[in-house]
């Protein structure tokens, strides 16, 4: 009996899902992938020493010891779990995804797991080691010029070789349990509860596809903790805009320099009422975090790490300022070692025009003083 053809997100299910042999190979795909998670689903949280006396305590979840080396190993994971048991991945059919790198890096792994072919749409700008990876993984790269056509070069690829385009900018805030089931909140809160301050007074996310902050914040009030959430926007990105003037449909031209985050568009995964708070945070800024943290705890991390501790510093700084107590906690996306032709070179800063010297000394005067450079730090700014 023929099954009906119908399209989904760029691609022809012409699949007869009651074919055994079709039910075999889904049932040992999603074997795999739940195997994986068996294995790697938690990561470590660091901590960050701050004097005692302030009486707050600063960590950074390291999602880099995941398999494929970043946060977008539970994304991807979540996803591949989510179009398989729609239906979407089938045998022998590429995965396309559009991705500044490591969702790809991530997604080459779990296609590679399953043995589906995988194609990655990225900007032609991505690290020469993200695009290693991926061809490492089994991966194939499709470059772009423009950041803002990824969208629809994916689509057309899946539509052209019968594939499915994955698209983690609608699906990621849905295809996440975000109750628990060991998601990257629970991990969290779990792990704080032998801590002095169990409940943080503060979660730092970045927002690449938005699914992150949703999940942080959805279980948040579904657990009905106290803790607020705060989203740090890097340059080139509509998030902070749009959030701030709760217009859906504002959008930039240039690319973010922060690779993983900030998007020219509102995507659909980003759910600004769930999160209490944004930072917009200046490139040089985050560069001037990341190697601040390498001085500090003597790792190397991505720039979309440093974008989300330059906003965590600041809320300690808040909380010294105010005499609070507590905990915050921000991520570790990834490693530095990806970047180190990017973020880690004083050439690439150079040619970039940043100049990451002052945000340097405001990092060595709070850790020094507890005082932020200018007294506490604005609630509300254009730009943090």
């Amino acid at each position: 009996m023929s099954t009906p053809q119908r399209t989904l997100t760029g691609a022809t299910l012409d699949v007869d899902h009651s074919d055994p042999v079709y039910r075999a190979w889904l049932k040992e795909a999603v074997r795999r992938v739940q195997a994986d998670a068996n294995r790697s689903a938690d990561t470590h949280l660091l901590l960050f020493p701050l004097p005692e006396r302030w009486g707050i305590d600063l960590y950074l979840k390291d999602e880099s010891t995941h398999p494929t080396g970043s946060l977008k190993h539970r994304l991807a994971r979540s996803l591949f779990l989510y179009g398989l048991c729609n239906g979407w991945i089938r045998p022998g059919r590429p995965v396309i995804e559009a991705s500044s790198g490591s969702t790809a890096v991530s997604e080459a792994y779990f296609a590679k797991l399953i043995g589906v072919p995988f194609i990655a749409v990225m900007p032609r700008t991505t690290s020469a080691e993200k695009c290693r990876l991926i061809e490492f993984h089994g991966g194939r790269c499709h470059f772009v010029d423009d950041p803002r056509t990824m969208y629809e070069a994916s689509a057309a690829l899946a539509a052209e070789t019968g594939g499915h385009y994955m698209d983690q900018f609608t699906y990621a805030e849905r295809a996440t349990d975000w109750r628990g089931n060991n998601n990257i909140a629970e991990s969290i809160f779990r792990q704080l509860r032998r801590e002095r301050f169990p409940e943080p007074a503060w979660i730092v996310a970045t927002a690449g596809t938005g699914g992150t902050s949703a999940t942080l914040a959805r279980y948040v009030h579904y657990m009905q903790h106290d803790t607020r959430i705060c989203v740090a926007d890097p340059e080139n990105s509509c998030f902070f805009q749009g959030w701030t003037t709760a217009d859906p449909d504002v959008a930039c031209d240039s690319a973010s320099r922060i690779e993983g985050i900030g998007r020219p568009r509102m995507e659909p995964s980003f759910v600004p009422g769930a999160i209490d708070r944004m930072m917009k945070v200046p490139d040089a800024a985050s560069v001037a975090a990341v190697r601040a943290l390498e001085a500090v705890i003597g790792r190397k991390a991505g720039g979309s790490t440093g974008t989300g501790l330059w906003s965590a510093l600041k809320l300690v700084a808040e909380m010294v300022a105010e005499g609070r107590r507590g905990s915050v906690v921000t991520l570790l996306c990834d490693p530095g070692d990806r970047y180190l032709d990017k973020y880690y070179s004083d050439a690439w800063l150079a040619a970039q025009g940043l100049d990451i010297a002052p945000y340097t000394e405001a990092i060595d005067s709070l850790l020094r003083t507890g005082v932020w450079p200018g007294g506490k730090p604005s609630r509300e700014p254009a730009v943090q």
